[in-house]
């Protein structure tokens, strides 16, 4: 029988006890004074330990800041510490969460990120590194001739343009924020998306969306062309989760939580008002049929949500066993 359980709430990383978090990094500041980004080559939970001198930075950072004329920036070696619980209170704060996430020392969802989007800068984001939109605009013939070309033009760069996950495959670097959090043996496929403080908590493979806010757990799929909703959707108050051994059906799309061992049919989606028929061994004698919103079901495992061919109800039946991914592909 199907009973509406609610769904368990995502506990945050052992680590993001701390309250703190600080690293040393490599600001790139714009000629006009804007803080375009920050690399964080190994950033730390915790406080600056008494015997760091905040005004000594690593050899290597200091060896690569400087100018670059070409982009028209300088790149300026820096310590930041800040307050986790605290919002973002600037570029190179907001980058320094973004890194956390990235290098799973934080989960999604366990740290302030508020105000994030007014502390980043949108960016033309080039093979050589970030420049400021009207910069580049005015060197776009030097920059061309420097072999300098752009590559997006955001507030958000690539996962891959300052972090290289363990054991994980991202088939196109575009497709991946800063900020996702992608366990081993994830594999985001060339149509696959991830957002920032979204991401997986096991192997996983990712074919479709994965908005920010949402998690996916340990051996889940997330089939072609799929569409999770996140917190930025609608109210921005709902945090979708899907559970572990999760399948999402290419083309399907949810605005609801999944949870372990259930499977959403392709092409099928299942928004928090969608009206479901509910089918199991305990249908009435009367063949009376029960319904719910899809919204009563959000967290249950072991269901299958499909739809029906002949009536084009949305029906909802237990199912005993979760997907296996195959091996090879995640090793």
């Amino acid at each position: 029988m199907v009973t509406a359980l609610p769904p368990e709430p995502l506990s945050d990383s052992a680590a993001s006890a701390s309250t703190h978090a600080w690293g040393y990094g490599l600001a790139t500041i714009a000629g006009d004074g804007t803080v375009l980004d920050t690399w964080y080559p190994a950033p730390k939970l915790g406080s600056l330990p008494a015997d760091r001198d905040r005004w000594i930075v690593p050899t290597e950072l200091e060896e690569a800041a400087g100018p670059d004329a070409r982009r028209n920036v300088r790149l300026e070696a820096v310590t930041v510490e800040i307050d986790l619980q605290a919002a973002p209170a600037g570029t190179s704060d907001a980058y320094l969460r973004l890194h956390l996430l990235s290098h799973l020392l934080v989960k999604p969802n366990s740290i302030n990120l508020d105000g994030i989007f007014a502390h980043l800068p949108n960016v033309v984001w080039t093979n050589a590194g970030p420049v400021l939109p009207a910069d580049f605009d005015r060197l776009r013939p030097a920059l061309q001739r420097h072999g300098i070309t752009a590559t997006g033009l955001d507030k958000f760069p690539p996962l891959l343009n300052y972090v290289s996950p363990e054991r994980v495959r991202i088939a196109d670097a575009s497709r991946v924020r800063l900020g996702a959090y992608l366990s081993p043996g994830t594999t985001v496929m060339h149509e696959g998306f991830v957002n920032f403080n979204a991401g997986t908590l096991g192997v996983s493979m990712v074919e479709g969306r994965v908005s920010q806010g949402v998690v996916v757990g340990d051996g889940s799929d997330i089939g072609g062309g799929a569409s999770i909703m996140g917190t930025l959707s609608g109210g921005g108050t709902q945090r979708v989760t899907i559970g572990q051994r999760a399948l999402l059906g290419a083309n399907s799309g949810i605005g609801i939580s999944i949870g372990d061992d259930s499977v959403v049919e392709a092409g099928l989606y299942v928004t928090a008002g969608t009206k479901v028929v509910l089918l199991d061994a305990a249908q009435p004698a009367d063949g009376a049929q029960r319904t719910a919103k899809a919204k009563d079901l959000s967290g249950v495992p072991n269901l299958l949500f499909r739809r029906n061919s002949l009536t084009g109800a949305v029906e909802v039946l237990p199912r005993q066993a979760g997907i296996v991914l195959n091996a090879a592909l995640h090793a």
